[in-house]
């Protein structure tokens, strides 16, 4: 498949309201997309990594300026056939693996769309349906929070993830647990603790019955990790630490979790995101699909990552109408009564951009030929 042109955007979609986390605050999301178009069909990617280099080294505007420079020339004018030849022909750069996913989820997409098939099934995937958990940031009180789980519980989800920080960690669960002693709950710490001046709190989370403790240490940290699963009864799940194939490959051979999240995104795109599935399944470890607050283009190739059957913890796909007054694609990413967001036939991701929806959000715009 040759790469004619590509096309790429800045893109600021406006949040319902603020998403709070341990790193800080988000009223928007901040989204790179990349159009690439050869042999006569065209299809978006995205990577949405946030406005500031808070959750990794990477910010939006970095990613932008890296695949727009770097990457997308050294993609267009060239013929390349399989996912695995995209991610060689980038691999003379090193880290960026947002910028990398970018322009690696449109050729997957558009691979998919030229064979006729959706991206769940091109991925692997017998079948299109992803199990999805609620998710919850840090709240403005603990009632406001607990009305919020209520609304889970009450809508049947599987399970719930609560954002934890300094401040809004043992007292919430505390009070979560008093109120919701069954339902299966986990933590998400974003890099947000320290091993030894936080021991007390990363120990007393065991009492809690949690499914997982989330990226709790550093963000680049691997041995840490392991020294905290060895403390502790509760599996360590990482995230930010791992970015490719072979952190986790370092993470299985010290211990240093019992569970993986997969986001594309963070690892350099769909091809590192099956290798990392296909290892953990092999490893026999519970692994699951992470978003990163992308528009639905973004979230419906989370989808279709998701229905791989490794991937057995449920997920963080997000319905639009969570986040956005209006999403920018032809369709929205919905939930069904089960809580399983349910994909299609459709060839490619599923999910188009509107014209119009998307000049309304893009701040910044540029063609590589």
């Amino acid at each position: 498949m040759k790469i004619d042109s590509a096309e790429i955007r800045y893109v600021e979609l406006p949040l319902i309201s603020p998403w709070r986390t341990a790193y800080g605050e988000d009223a928007s999301i901040h989204s790179v997309m990349v159009k690439l178009s050869g042999e006569g069909a065209e299809a978006w990617g995205e990577a949405a990594p946030f406005y500031a280099p808070t959750y990794s080294p990477e910010s939006a505007r970095s990613v932008y300026e890296t695949a727009r420079e770097f990457f997308l020339p050294r993609i267009v004018g060239h013929t390349l056939d399989t996912a695995e030849e995209v991610v060689e022909r980038l691999s003379i750069f090193k880290g960026n693996p947002f910028s990398k996913a970018a322009v690696e989820t449109a050729w997957w997409a558009l691979d998919s769309r030229l064979n006729g098939v959706p991206l769940w099934r091109a991925l692997g995937a017998d079948k299109p349906v992803v199990r999805c958990g609620a998710d919850f940031g840090v709240q403005d009180t603990i009632d406001v929070l607990l009305a919020l789980i209520q609304g889970a519980v009450d809508a049947g989800f599987p399970r719930i993830k609560l954002k934890v920080k300094h401040g809004w960690d043992i007292e919430m669960l505390d009070a979560v647990r008093s109120a919701f002693p069954g339902p299966v709950i986990h933590v998400d710490c974003n890099s947000g603790y320290d091993l030894e001046a936080d021991i007390d709190t990363l120990v007393g989370f065991d009492r809690f019955n949690l499914a997982m403790i989330e990226q709790p240490l550093d963000h680049t940290d691997l041995i840490d990790h392991a020294e905290l699963q060895r403390r502790i009864g509760t599996p360590v799940c990482l995230d930010e630490s791992v970015t490719r194939p072979r952190d986790f490959e370092m993470a299985l051979k010290i211990d240093a979790c019992r569970v993986i999240n997969v986001k594309p995104g963070r690892v350099g795109g769909l091809y590192n995101a099956v290798r990392i599935h296909d290892m953990a399944r092999d490893a026999g470890m519970p692994a699951w699909v992470g978003g990163m607050l992308e528009s639905g283009v973004g979230a419906g190739i989370c989808a279709a990552l998701g229905t791989l059957p490794g991937f057995t913890y449920p997920a963080d796909v997000f319905p639009s109408s969570k986040f956005y007054a209006e999403d920018i694609t032809d369709r929205w990413v919905e939930q069904d009564e089960n809580c399983d967001v349910v994909l299609d036939e459709t060839p490619g991701v599923g999910f188009d951009p509107v014209q119009e929806r998307l000049e309304g959000v893009t701040t910044m715009r540029e063609v590589i030929e």
